[in-house]
């Protein structure tokens, strides 16, 4: 049985608040020698393991605070401890950029990613994704579940791909917008949304979902993560020196492959100044 509009709603006000609690870290500083990492929470299964080898073979603690790309943007623009900044888009790498938080010359393209369709597991059906296709039959009376269509990353590119295949005015009625893509995933997860859109990698976490179709890479943006040391890791020379060791290393050949195993393409392109 689909859930009532109230009864998303309700879920969605209870899973957004207990999403963001299991996405964020432990309480955020700038302590220590730990590095500090402010990243968008679809990089979470993949970073954590990242972090975790490194503080294997370093000894160095990596706390990583995960949310939408805007908001960590924000809490960087006001002086929020992060070190290094994973954005899920250019777009909000180059905000915090034009306001001269991040080092400019240490921001790099790191990653590429995918956006897909999925449904609850025991609803899997194939979907050929094209002009025109009939996401509405698909949702029937449920909804489906994006980030923030006008802010979050992963909801932006869902948008735009909906747009370019001229479905988006037959499904606006039908929107469930978390507050991030890990959100999104958790509606369809829990069979409280129809289906959803959100990256490949997001779809690859969670053994409740299936992905059903994937949106091919000319309907939107180019999925892009770039990442770079914020101007909070340039203090003295001492204070700076884990948070770039941090970032060589995500740009190494020991992260490669862990990004690779949860669906990410490892770009690793610096950005020109």
């Amino acid at each position: 049985m689909q859930p009532t509009r109230r009864t998303l709603l309700g879920a969605m006000a209870v899973a957004t608040p207990l999403l963001g609690a299991a996405l964020r870290a432990s309480p955020v500083s700038a302590q220590s020698n730990n590095v500090v990492v402010f990243a968008a929470a679809s990089l979470k299964s993949a970073l954590d393991a990242v972090a975790a080898e490194w503080q294997r073979e370093t000894g160095t603690k990596v706390t990583i605070s995960y949310a939408a790309t805007p908001a960590l943007a924000r809490q960087i623009e006001q002086d929020a401890p992060g070190q290094i900044f994973i954005s899920a888009d250019v777009d909000w790498m180059d905000y915090v950029a034009q306001k001269k938080l991040i080092r400019a010359d240490s921001r790099v393209n790191l990653l590429g990613n995918r956006i897909v369709l999925i449904v609850p597991k025991e609803k899997a059906q194939t979907v050929e994704i094209k002009p025109g296709f009939d996401l509405a039959r698909i949702l029937g009376d449920g909804r489906l579940a994006m980030a923030n269509v006008d802010a979050v990353p992963a909801g932006k590119y869902g948008k735009a791909a909906l747009e370019k295949l001229g479905v988006w005015a037959s499904v606006t009625s039908k929107l469930a917008q978390a507050e991030n893509v890990r959100a999104a995933l958790l509606l369809v997860s829990r069979g409280e949304a129809a289906a959803g859109i959100v990256y490949q990698t997001d779809a690859a976490s969670d053994p409740n979902v299936a992905i059903v179709g994937t949106f091919p890479e000319h309907t939107h943006p180019a999925i892009v993560y770039p990442v770079a040391l914020t101007t909070k890791a340039a203090g003295n020379e001492a204070a700076g020196a884990q948070p770039a060791a941090f970032l060589a290393y995500l740009r190494g050949p020991k992260a490669k492959p862990l990004f690779e195993a949860q669906g990410f393409t490892f770009i690793n392109q610096t950005v020109a100044n």
